[in-house]
């Protein structure tokens, strides 16, 4: 069994931040061998990320705020708000824009290192 609390992220090194734009508490990686990471993610209201995860299939559930989602191939839009979920299962070319807080839950497949940035084109690499 695995229990980590927050404060637990940050000792070991698996919490990120950009001040005023979001943060990632990677509560579950590759080390933990159950096959995908679990975050939680939060996005500052005013912030717009764009990402395309070309390496990893994610799943997204908006536990708190509103967002606009747009998918940048075929420019629909889609409105999120607490208890709507998006998964990018054909590594969707995306844009996230946040109108409040977010706070989402992200899963990933295959598991993150922990240490991934974004690259140009909002990937992570496969580490």
């Amino acid at each position: 069994m695995i229990v980590r609390h927050l404060e637990d992220l940050k000792k070991r090194g698996n919490y990120a931040e950009k001040p005023g734009h979001w943060t990632s508490a990677r509560y579950l990686l590759r080390e933990d061998n159950v096959g995908f990471t679990l975050t939680q993610t939060t996005v500052a209201a005013g912030q717009t990320l764009a990402m395309e995860y070309k390496n990893h299939v994610e799943a997204n559930l908006i536990i708190e705020g509103e967002a606009t989602l747009t998918d940048l191939d075929t420019n629909k839009t889609y409105q999120l708000t607490a208890g709507s979920k998006y998964t990018l299962d054909k590594h969707d070319k995306h844009k996230l824009e946040a109108t409040t807080d977010l706070k989402i839950v992200c899963v990933f497949t295959p598991a993150l290192v922990g240490h991934e940035t974004h690259d140009e084109d909002g990937s992570y690499p496969l580490l």
